[in-house]
């Protein structure tokens, strides 16, 4: 007994120092950069709206195009930059909008709700039969908690909404038994949310709405009670979607307060009339867009097992391999009982809870998986809301205890490959343009600055905080453009000095910088941020095992020489 307590106090000091590291990581920060959407599909947009910095409006926010909700970027990254915004026009902070502020804000925001995982696990571990303390730390020093979480993905609300549905769902008296469901509004709520917020939260929402409905049936002797409860639900869901639509109608098209008011004065029948006209209604579109192969094709097609067979691996490791193994043996055992006869109908969640291992945990992991699997365009981000049931299924029957080195070692890899090393030139990068361009000019004539940006990922304008009104900053993005296409534009750029204090700054990564040399242009200020790894374009294998490594794993800053 004395070496369980001991165990468990050991396991809460552990939970607290990964607690404390991901908090602390947050306000560090992280300097890699995962995907375009955790920039682009939130504080990009409301850097522009509210703080009215010069930004890229990515497709999916423009009013002739809308598919995504603008609800959830308004109540995190908006509400974030109100802030630091008022505390500027307060004067109680003289320069609280600059590059860090407008990066760590809206993260350290999702960091403080990314605890509700944590809270999760606290409530589902009982339920469940898995070790509590096992559980919050194998969640808490999951890299995929350390850097996923704390960043503006839709994926990471999405996430934690799932997390509150099986909160929900599953809850138990203190002799055991289950309680009686009274959720219902709730759950129509953080449903028709989860589904404006990403409508792919429909296979994540599935299985917890089955179990809720099997507890409903089952706890209910009265039909009159039971749709009492679905009524409750789907009149919740009903008011939620009003409220996002009416949002989204207000915030894509023109309509305003003053419009609708002068529309006869206020006439009730001609306002809905106004707004039933122009509704925009995101998830709708999102979902016509994304059913369209063509259009999935545009953003990269993958084999519908690349989730079973890389996704899952790469962000989970051996977690995934347990749970597969789980689950291949699970189904062997119910085809078996089949085909001998010998089980008898008990319902479904009495089946499911009832049964070794509690399956259910493994369809709340892979009823979703096998959902997002239909889709041909598959990220590993997308499976991160799995987290939950995962972590709960193995650590029960101390599953993961055996392979906790090889956990220990898969999740320091994938914290330094993501949290630091992936793209993790570009954040520091526009750090240090953002310092360069506001730095107080030597003369009363304006600099003006060129960046032009090749093969990194989009970098995100609102960062170098220049306010829409200024005209002395351009940003060129190349992407992946080829070494010809590369080699005129620096030409061009680097002879068309049309002023004396013009500056141009190329920014590539190390393994694009041999091609820049072929391309004529002599650079006077060569800088190099440590480390950048350009998975688009990998580092050669030769050169990684010489001396000169480090050059294969920066992002360069080229000025060309006006004197050349």
């Amino acid at each position: 007994r004395g070496g369980r307590c001991g165990a468990a106090m050991g396991a809460r000091a552990l939970w607290a120092l990964l607690a404390a590291l991901r908090a602390g990581w947050c306000l560090l920060p992280q300097s890699g950069y995962l995907h375009p959407d955790e920039f682009f599909q939130a504080p990009e947009v409301m850097a522009g709206d509210i703080l009215n910095l010069q930004v890229f409006y990515p497709w999916e926010f423009l009013s002739s195009s809308p598919c995504r909700t603008v609800v959830f970027p308004l109540m995190t990254s908006g509400v974030t930059y109100w802030a630091i915004k008022s505390l500027q026009q307060l004067d109680i902070c003289s320069s609280c909008i600059n590059s860090y502020t407008l990066l760590v804000s809206p993260r350290l925001l999702f960091t403080v709700f990314s605890f509700i995982l944590d809270y999760s696990v606290y409530r589902l571990a009982p339920f469940w039969e898995a070790d509590l303390w096992k559980a919050l730390v194998l969640l808490a020093g999951s890299y995929v908690t350390l850097v996923f979480y704390t960043r503006t993905f839709t994926n990471t609300l999405e996430g934690l909404l799932f997390a509150l549905l099986m909160v929900l769902v599953s809850s138990r008296k203190s002799n055991g038994s289950s309680v009686e469901p009274t959720s219902s509004p709730l759950l129509g709520v953080i449903t028709t949310a989860g589904f404006f917020n990403r409508p792919t939260f429909l296979a994540f929402a599935l299985m917890p709405l089955l179990y809720w409905a099997g507890l409903i049936v089952d706890s209910q002797r009265s039909i009159k009670t039971v749709i009492n409860h679905f009524l409750k639900l789907i009149l919740c869901a009903c008011f939620t979607a009003i409220v996002f639509i009416t949002a989204d109608t207000f915030y894509f098209t023109s309509v305003s307060l003053d419009n609708l008011y002068s529309i006869n004065k206020g006439s009730l029948f001609d306002v809905i009339a106004q707004l039933h006209e122009k509704m925009v209604v995101t998830p709708f579109n999102f979902l016509s867009y994304n059913l369209n192969p063509h259009n999935l094709a545009l953003h990269g097609s993958h084999p519908r097992v690349t989730h079973f067979t890389v996704n899952g691996i790469m962000l989970f490791g051996i977690l995934h391999v347990l749970a597969i193994g789980a689950g291949f043996k699970m189904l062997k055992k119910y085809i078996h009982q089949l085909i001998r006869v010998k089980s008898r109908y008990r319902g479904l969640p009495g089946l499911l809870m009832h049964s070794e291992g509690n399956p259910t945990l493994l369809l709340f992991y892979f009823v979703p998986l096998v959902f997002l699997s239909l889709f041909s365009h598959q990220e590993p981000r997308f499976l991160i809301p799995l987290i939950l049931p995962l972590v709960l299924f193995c650590a029960s029957q101390d599953r993961a205890v055996k392979w906790k080195h090889l956990i220990i070692t898969f999740n320091l890899l994938g914290a330094f490959l993501f949290g630091c090393l992936h793209q993790g030139g570009l954040i520091p990068c526009l750090f240090h343009l953002e310092q360069l361009i506001h730095s107080p000019a030597p003369s009363n004539h304006p600099r003006h600055y060129t960046l032009l940006f090749a093969h990194t990922y989009m970098p995100p304008r609102f960062l170098l905080n220049i306010k829409k009104t200024d005209a002395h900053v351009q940003v060129i993005d190349m992407a992946g453009s080829g070494e010809e296409t590369l080699c005129q534009t620096i030409e061009q750029q680097a002879s068309n000095f049309t002023c004396s204090n013009c500056h141009i700054f190329v920014i590539i990564p190390g393994t694009v910088r041999a091609t820049v040399a072929k391309c004529g242009v002599s650079f006077k200020n060569e800088t190099v941020i440590f480390p950048h790894l350009s998975m688009e374009d990998p580092p050669q294998i030769s050169i990684l095992s010489s001396g000169n490594w480090r050059s294969q794993l920066g992002l360069y800053i080229l000025q060309p020489d006006r004197d050349q």
